[in-house]
């Protein structure tokens, strides 16, 4: 295939915010499929905040992107060239492709985009990993009951949003946390949250007694640091906290730290426990079914934030998520070359 294909590639491992020069932008002839195999033309990358934990050397859920490697990302793109015999060329796909314009695949965690449910870039939000996070994490892991308080910090990202609305949906009453007032104003007039608090304005433990007066049944956590000490401290009796993300702490260069309430799981019997999205793989089929129902019902809204630049504009794209300057889901739109 004469396309050349373009890549970023770790370089180094991050102090701190990443920058620029801790990847690699390379070209390379783009690769030829072999039996079993698919080549992919990228779309769509999905942005998002556990990449710069994918970036570091310490023991997590995944290995770490080695240095030299592509970096790791979700994506959607179109069979240019298919020797697998569950894909045709032609065919739109989802999967862990890495940033890069072609990427080779077994096929492997790859599944077909129907557009029919939805428009692509909904298939790497609420109908793809983070819309399933939201989902699993919320319903399997905080069992969330009608008329209990849910509280969902990282509110207007990506997961969070979508955690809410489904704590809505189920019937809770349901408080957003986010950084500045725009936000907060979204999850109360677009998303139906019943309360959303402003982190930056510096009074969410009054906030809390305010909109939780019964305490917090079920908290799912995006942001973990003083935002989960702050949660800890209104518990409701036999609450549940869901791990999901700790935002905050994936810049730092010191160690994170634990949280200094959790004394609070003892005393009102409550539990504390982190999930994997990818542990529910059976049940995606049943998660995105119910998903695209609730969208096509109007009862769940979904909001993507594309970008539409070219490859390189990659590490400049990916650092809006560290900036607080997204709304719901962060993707890099690359279009397609030559059309």
């Amino acid at each position: 295939m004469s396309e050349p294909n373009a890549q970023w590639r770790l370089a180094a491992r991050p102090v701190g915010l990443p920058k620029r020069s801790d990847w690699d932008y390379v070209h390379e002839p783009a690769p030829e499929p072999a039996d079993g195999q698919i080549l992919v033309e990228l779309e769509y990358l999905s942005l998002d905040p556990a990449m710069r934990g994918w970036m570091n050397e310490a023991r997590s859920y995944v290995p770490p992107v080695g240095i030299g490697e592509v970096m790791r990302a979700g994506g959607i793109g179109r069979v240019t060239e298919s020797r697998h015999p569950n894909f045709t060329a032609g065919e739109l796909v989802s999967g862990m492709f890495g940033v890069q314009r072609y990427a080779l695949s077994d096929g492997q965690g790859v599944r077909t985009v129907d557009t029919s449910l939805a428009p692509v870039p909904v298939h790497l939000g609420v109908l793809g990993m983070t819309g399933l996070t939201a989902y699993f994490g919320l319903l399997d892991v905080g069992r969330p009951e009608p008329g209990q308080t849910v509280v969902v910090s990282g509110a207007a990202g990506a997961v969070g949003n979508v955690a809410g609305q489904i704590a809505r949906i189920k019937g809770c009453r349901t408080i957003g946390i986010a950084g500045g007032p725009e936000k907060c104003e979204w999850l109360t007039e677009e998303l139906g949250f019943d309360a959303a608090i402003d982190y930056k304005a510096g009074e969410v433990r009054a906030d809390l007694r305010q909109y939780a007066p019964n305490g917090v049944d079920v908290y799912f956590d995006n942001v973990g640091g003083e935002l989960l000490d702050e949660v800890l401290r209104r518990l409701a009796r036999n609450a549940r906290v869901v791990i999901c993300g700790a935002i905050s702490q994936y810049n730092a260069e010191q160690p994170p730290r634990g949280p200094a309430n959790y004394m609070q799981l003892l005393v009102e019997r409550a539990s504390m426990a982190g999930f994997l999205v990818f542990d529910y793989a059976k049940r995606y089929p049943e998660a995105v079914a119910q998903l695209a129902e609730w969208l096509q019902d109007g009862k769940l809204i979904s909001r993507e934030d594309v970008v539409r630049a070219d490859l390189e504009q990659f590490p400049e794209v990916f650092l809006r998520l560290f900036r607080g300057e997204n709304v719901g889901k962060l993707i890099l739109e690359l279009g397609r070359h030559g059309r």
